[in-house]
Order: C-alpha cells, then structure tokens, then sequence
C-alpha cells in the first residue's frame, strides 16, 4: 500500500502468547474474553509480532524486529514461540526483499518482542546485527531505561538483543519527538516503558498510517480502560490514549496492530463507544 512517499508492506515475524490478565490488566476476564480471545490453558492469549517494512526516499526501512530466533527452549514454551519460526531476515526474503539492502530499522523500544531480531548468531555462533548494513534507531531515554530498568519491566530487557548494535556504533538515539525521515513522525511515550515511540507516516493529503506500538497492542485495547497491567504507569498510558487515539479516530488513519492475532489493521473511528476499527476494502497491502 501506498502511504505518501512510502511503499508499505506488513511482515508477519511468527505469534507469541503472554497472560491474558497481564495484557488487560484491571479489566475482568469475562470481559476481556469477548473483547479478544479465549485463553488457553495456561491463561494465555494469542498474539502477534506485526512489523512494517516502508520503502521509499531511497530508503528501505523496517520497523521492529519481532521475537527474533534466540529464545532458549524454556523461553520458547512460556511464550508459546513456534521454533520454526523465522527471524525477520528470512521473512524478508519470503517476500523477495533483500534483508542485506535494509537501510534503517527503527524500534519502538528495547523488550524482547521488538528487538529480539534485531540480532542473531552467525554460523560461527557469534551474536552479531541482523541488519549489518542498517542504522538502528531508539529513543536515547528508552536506551537508558534498558541499562537500568525497573523491577517491574527488568525481564523484558535482554541485552543481547541491542549491546552488539552499540558495540558495533549501529545504534543511533533520538532525543523527543520529531521527524526521523521526511514523512515519518515519531513520538516518545512513558506509559508502557520510559519513551517507547509510536510512528505515523504522513498520507501527504491522504490518511496517516499509525503504528501505535504498545500503546494499543491489539484491536481490543482501543478501549480506553484496557491498559496492560505491564505498563509501567497505566495511567500515563490512559492520558496517552486519549492524547492520540481520539485524533487519529477522527482523522480516519489507518492503524497497524502489532500484536493483534486476529485484526491486523483498519481504519479507525469515532464509536459509540469510542475509538473503534472498521475493516476497509480499500486498505490492500
């Protein structure tokens, strides 16, 4: 799909599966249930790893990485990962896109479900950049959150997943809100993790793309209310809800959930009840 300057393809990186309490935090289970998914017998639910690929202003950009392929087999079973998966090298290919001609790769932030195919060992066993010829970018206050996080997030930082892109001077920060490349914005968010950054790429007279990130993982979280009880401050992220979801629904952007199993993306709207999704024909990527 065309978004202004930008040719836009969605790479699936493989599903994953995290607490479904966790991922609604205060909102009952009877309600959550119906709103996304039943859980499985380990009370988890489906999700995604939704990245964007934008190619355009001679560049070819991606946007997050996904679980990537490290995860020991322990990991893999609690977070339901299918060994088989592919990191998103490989799924690049699949789609006959050269992960080698990455320019950029933008992450919205540095837990293991955005980064973790960010690297990977090489034949030698060696932990080295997926993307050898890109920059990465991440916000300079979410680089220091990683180093340093809290007790509450601790786990979901591995530093194996972005000390080799420092290492090897491929990691760039960015310091606020600004515009990276012409036509895309990013904006740092402090409600799921200090200045997690969510993107919108400009339509240029048509509808804006909008890649939330955590801010509204799936399709159910449009809801005001449905705040993941791992954010850091759900109610930091229930100001940011309002501060961008309300806008985006009413300017009709295209929205981009990464997590969603089941709606991978729409056009938001203003419900009876809020922001809400509506599927749109017209939407082909």
């Amino acid at each position: 799909m065309q978004i202004g300057d930008y040719q836009i393809r969605l790479i699936e990186a493989g599903n994953f599966g995290l607490d479904g309490g966790a991922m609604f935090g205060v909102v009952p289970k009877t309600l959550w249930t119906k709103a996304y998914q039943v859980p499985d017998e380990m009370n988890r639910i489906e999700l995604s790893t939704r990245l964007l690929y934008l190619e355009g202003n001679g560049r070819k950009i991606l946007v997050d990485t996904g679980n990537g392929t490290k995860l020991d087999e322990k990991s893999q079973k609690i977070y339901k990962i299918n060994s088989l998966d592919r990191g998103p090298a490989e799924q690049l290919k699949s789609i006959k896109i050269d992960p080698t001609e990455i320019t950029d790769v933008i992450l919205t932030h540095l837990h293991f479900d955005h980064v973790g195919g960010a690297t990977e060992y090489d034949e030698n066993g060696v932990l080295r950049p997926t993307f050898e010829n890109a920059k990465y970018y991440v916000q300079k206050k979410q680089l220091e959150w990683a180093r340093n996080p809290s007790p509450k997030d601790r786990a979901s930082f591995m530093p194996e997943n972005y000390e080799p892109l420092v290492e090897e001077g491929l990691l760039e920060t960015i310091e606020g809100e600004g515009e990276l490349f012409p036509g895309i914005h990013v904006k740092p968010l402090d409600g799921h993790t200090k200045a997690m950054q969510m993107l919108t790429i400009d339509g240029k007279g048509s509808k804006d793309l909008v890649y939330f990130a955590d801010l509204c993982p799936t399709s159910a979280h449009l809801k005001l209310p449905y705040v993941m009880g791992y954010d850091n401050y759900p109610l930091t992220t229930l100001e940011e809800k309002k501060k961008y979801l309300l806008p985006a629904a009413e300017e009709s952007s295209i929205v981009v959930f990464e997590h969603d199993a089941f709606t991978k993306f729409g056009r938001l709207q203003i419900g009876l009840k809020g922001p809400e999704v509506v599927s749109d024909n017209a939407i082909v990527f």
